[in-house]
C-alpha cells in the first residue's frame, strides 16, 4: 500500500482532508457537525491528536494537526473516520433528514465494489495528508483553512463561520479548542 498522503509517523504535523463520498454535502446539518465536532474532542483528550486549524465544511473537513504521546495519526484518522461513519449513518436513520433514502442509497451502493463486506461508505478513501515541512507551507495551509468558507461564499469574515479555528484565532466562542500557533 502506497503511503503517498500517509500520516505514518508520530510527533509531525500533517494538513489533512477527509472527504465525503461523492463530496455528498452531508455537513449542512448541524446535528452532523456536533458528530465531528464530538468526535474531535474524543481524539483530543484520549488519542493525542493536537488540533491547530480546523475547518467543517459541508463535505469535507480541513485539519492542521498532529498526533502526540506515541499516537500515529494514520491510526487516529482511521478510527475517527470508522466511529463518524456510524454515528452519521445512524443520525440519518434517527433524526429528521429530507434526502434520507437517498443519501443511504448513495452511501450503500459506494460499498458495492469492496472486498470487505460493509453496509454503508460514507468518506472517501484516505485522507489527504500533507507532511507540514515550511514555515511558508504552513502559512499557505493555514490560511487556506480558514478562508475556505470565504472561497465558497458561506461567510464574508472566516471568524464568523462558527465551525472554524478562526474563532478561536479571533478570541470568540468556539466548540473545538485548538493550540493557537503564532508563527509570523
Amino acid at each position: 500500500m502506497s503511503t503517498k498522503y500517509k500520516a505514518t509517523t508520530t510527533e509531525e504535523a500533517y494538513f489533512i482532508t477527509i472527504t465525503t463520498m461523492g463530496w455528498v454535502d452531508i455537513f449542512t446539518r448541524l446535528n452532523q457537525k456536533q458528530i465531528i465536532i464530538q468526535a474531535l474532542q474524543y481524539c483530543q483528550v484520549q488519542k493525542g491528536l493536537e488540533i491547530y486549524r480546523y475547518c467543517i465544511m459541508h463535505s469535507h473537513i480541513h485539519l492542521l494537526c498532529k498526533a502526540t504521546n506515541g499516537f500515529i495519526l494514520s491510526d487516529v484518522m482511521r478510527d475517527f473516520k470508522k466511529y463518524t461513519s456510524k454515528k452519521i449513518i445512524q443520525t440519518i436513520i434517527e433524526k429528521p433528514e429530507s434526502r434520507r433514502e437517498w443519501m443511504l442509497d448513495y452511501f450503500k451502493k459506494a460499498c458495492e465494489h469492496l472486498k470487505r463486506e460493509q453496509q454503508y461508505k460514507v468518506w472517501q478513501n484516505g485522507y489527504h495528508a500533507e507532511h507540514i515541512y515550511s514555515n511558508k507551507f504552513i502559512k499557505q495551509k493555514m490560511e487556506y483553512i480558514h478562508n475556505n468558507p470565504i472561497k465558497d461564499k458561506i461567510v464574508t469574515l472566516a471568524e464568523d463561520y462558527y465551525f472554524s479555528s478562526a474563532r478561536n484565532y479571533a478570541g470568540l466562542e468556539n466548540e473545538l479548542k485548538v493550540i493557537l500557533l503564532d508563527l509570523f
